[in-house]
């Protein structure tokens, strides 16, 4: 996990020098996917999942730790079976949840907003 956690304090780092954040959390949370869920990820800009695990197509979302409220709006149109959310909080902690897509609520659009919080619920 060397690279995950080097990744997460260069992250940390430059937004306690600048205050701004670096673009590369969504790197971040599929790294972390990978290492702890051994999710095999898809090439970069792959349509409809981020990667597999078994057989199961997984989408990956993000809670960042500049995010005003800590929930997750899921494309509901992609090509999906599990859903891994992991929030990285306002002191770069890292913490994941991965939720099969029948367990999601039904909702009749093309997106689902969802908490944290609710996502725990549901696991």
């Amino acid at each position: 996990m060397p690279v995950f956690e080097e990744l997460l304090e260069v992250a940390q780092h430059y937004h306690i020098t600048t205050g701004k954040h670096l673009n590369i959390y969504g790197d971040i949370v599929e790294l972390y996917g990978a290492i702890m869920y051994r999710i095999k990820l898809h090439k970069h800009y792959a349509k409809g999942s981020d990667g597999r695990l078994g057989n199961d197509y997984v989408e990956v979302n993000t809670i960042t730790p500049f995010k005003n409220n800590h929930s997750v709006v899921v494309r509901l149109d992609r090509h999906f079976s599990q859903l891994l959310v992991v929030k990285i909080d306002e002191f770069f902690e890292v913490s994941g949840l991965l939720v099969k897509r029948s367990k999601l609520p039904n909702v009749g659009g093309k997106t689902l907003r969802i908490d944290w919080d609710d996502l725990v619920q549901i696991e």
